[in-house]
């Protein structure tokens, strides 16, 4: 496909703005929550809610007491797959709430 002078293809015109616009930590952080479920499975994510990210601390609302005990003790293992599922380091602590 040749380009005309003034065009741009969709993709380099989502980068750009990307950049102009410095979203670029705020889509990894999106990806890290999109991720979650991924993570931790269907059945806890089902307990989970309001997770947000502030700080590179990602918090969590959960449900229910057992698996939040159950996910405190593997904190350090969340952060790890949730950040090698973003493709860098986006949180360095899980907050259970």
């Amino acid at each position: 496909m040749i380009k005309k002078p003034n065009e741009i293809f969709i993709g380099e015109a989502i980068r750009e703005m990307i950049e102009f616009y410095n979203l670029s930590g705020h889509l990894t952080e999106a990806g890290v929550i999109y991720a979650w479920e991924k993570v931790v499975g269907t059945m806890i994510a089902k307990h989970t809610s309001n997770l947000y990210i502030k700080n590179k601390k990602l918090y969590v609302v959960i449900n229910s007491s057992v698996i939040k005990s159950e996910l405190s003790y593997v904190r350090s293992k969340l952060i790890k797959m949730l950040n090698k599922e973003a493709g860098e380091e986006v949180i360095d602590e899980v907050v259970l709430l």
